[in-house]
């Protein structure tokens, strides 16, 4: 799944756009690597985003397509 599809499929950015426009932006790294919103996410990937003054460092332990509003958070756990 891409990078900025699974951000906003888990939540941690709401709509895709916005997160597309932070992979550009050099705000996203997967694995300490600056990446692409084509990234193709893969289980046990660290994502790490700087929105503002916030970092939230993920680590990824499911990838799906589609997932309900609560159970948006199984897809990740916080570092």
């Amino acid at each position: 799944m891409r990078l900025d599809k699974y951000l906003k499929v888990s939540r941690l950015i709401k709509r895709r756009t916005v997160a597309n426009e932070a992979c550009d932006a050099g705000r996203v790294t997967v694995n300490d690597k600056v990446a692409r919103a084509s990234y193709d996410v893969k289980v046990g990937d660290v994502i790490a985003l700087t929105l503002g003054r916030r970092e939230v460092k993920v680590r990824v332990t499911a990838v799906v397509e589609t997932v309900q509003k609560n159970d948006a958070s199984t897809l990740y756990e916080v570092l």
